[in-house]
């Protein structure tokens, strides 16, 4: 055995010891060379985490199946006329494969890039949350101003802006953990940030994409070590201000009152009409669900099938079991990612882990909330279900940001086994 190879073996056994030590489980040991390095050679990338890529192309693929299933009637109301069929499966087709080319040159960069440019990537999303509010640059529907159209697709800053906050705050705890138990240090500017996103994000109006971007920032918080008191603080500042939100807006406050009793007629008919038809929609699925095109309630009766309410359509033509496999697969998806932050901070990659439990964060809150509003768990609320629903720049950033967390698997791979950090 050469000295080259011998001290690359120590290496290896060392950082496992450590790993071992810091408490990861024993599944964190790599089984299989996942890269090769050698003096002055950049790393080739040999492997990654076939399990996560396999989770996420099955949700890709179900949520392909199910937005064709969900929107193939839709030409048939006067609104789609002018729209083929096919329209949706074809736009959701192209938003897919330009997620997926983007995910495979995002696994590609260094995790110590997005580090260095996280504070960038946050003002970049800003300034596109600010400029979609200008008439006639933003693209209104429904009364809300969310979108930038850019030919190929519309664009929706929002979705950016969740990837950015998770880096934007990995970042910022990074730089703070010397002084996380003071309040105004570390504290109070992420506070002033997060508000500032707010306030761009109500004005759209988009509050489901606020309430993601808060879960985001204050998850990280929390896991990065602020001081519990101070957290809980801030998180019952958050709560007042929602409070205070819905207290003031009558269009809000009706929506909680419908919510509260969707079977009354003065809501059924209204406010309440999506969620009735939802629970409609659940409640013909049954076990085994009426087949796949067996949907009634998207024929027209159930708005935003292919959207906000995709998991209505699966419950009624999947049934209950293929609603419990999409819940199965958020579930592992946001313990994975946990598990690779956790690793990467047992490594002492701060920055990494925290953004990857970011995302885990977002995937699962995300899902956990669209399930919640289609099961009227939780009051209606226009947030798509990650990965599956229809939208072009939901997809897109979803990708993205798994990618970014194979990276990291990847580098936490190569660490374990004795190599180099990119």
């Amino acid at each position: 055995m050469s000295d080259a190879s011998a001290s690359t073996k120590l290496g290896w056994a060392q950082r496992l010891t450590g790993v071992l030590r810091r408490g990861e489980s024993a599944d964190a040991v790599p089984v299989r060379d996942w890269v090769s390095t050698s003096a002055g050679q950049p790393t080739r990338i040999l492997g990654f985490d076939l399990t996560l890529v396999w989770v996420v192309l099955a949700l890709l693929a179900l949520g392909l199946l199910m937005v064709y299933s969900a929107s193939i009637a839709l030409p048939d109301n006067p609104k789609f006329a002018r729209y083929l069929p096919t329209h949706f499966l074809v736009r959701h087709v192209f938003a897919i494969a330009m997620a997926l080319l983007a995910a495979l040159v995002t696994v590609q960069i260094p995790v110590s890039v997005w580090e260095r440019n996280a504070p960038w990537l946050f003002v970049v999303a800003l300034v596109l949350l600010v400029i979609v509010l200008i008439p006639h640059v933003g693209k209104g529907v429904n009364g809300a101003r969310r979108w930038l159209p850019l030919g190929v697709m519309n664009f929706q800053p929002s979705e950016l802006a969740k990837f950015a906050i998770a880096m934007y705050a990995a970042n910022y705890m990074m730089r703070k953990m010397d002084v996380k138990e003071n309040f105004f240090r570390a504290v109070w500017p992420m506070a002033v940030s997060l508000a500032f996103v707010g306030v761009l994000l109500l004005a759209e109006p988009d509050m489901g994409a606020f309430m993601v971007i808060a879960a985001i920032a204050m998850g990280i918080l929390f896991l990065g070590g602020v001081n519990g008191r101070m957290f809980f603080l801030i998180v019952a500042v958050l709560i007042g201000a929602f409070v205070l939100m819905i207290t003031f807006s009558e269009f809000r406050r009706e929506r909680i009152f419908a919510y509260l009793n969707p079977w009354d007629e003065k809501y059924a008919q209204g406010k309440a009409y999506q969620l009735t038809h939802s629970l409609i929609a659940f409640g013909r699925g049954e076990l085994f669900g009426q087949g796949l095109g067996g949907s009634v309630e998207k024929l027209h009766y159930l708005p935003e099938a292919h959207t906000d309410f995709l998991l209505a359509v699966i419950g009624e033509e999947l049934g209950f079991v293929g609603v419990a496999v999409v819940i199965f697969a958020f579930f592992w998806l946001s313990r994975r990612l946990f598990h690779i932050g956790r690793q990467a901070i047992a490594l002492d990659r701060v920055f990494a882990g925290l953004y990857a439990q970011g995302v885990g964060i977002w995937m699962g809150g995300q899902a956990f909330i669209n399930m919640g509003v289609n099961l009227g768990a939780l009051p209606t609320k226009g947030l798509t279900l990650p990965l599956l629903s229809f939208g072009g720049s939901a997809i897109l950033m979803n990708c993205i940001a798994l990618a970014v967390v194979l990276r990291i698997d990847i580098e936490n791979r190569q660490l374990m086994r004795g190599g180099r950090q990119t």
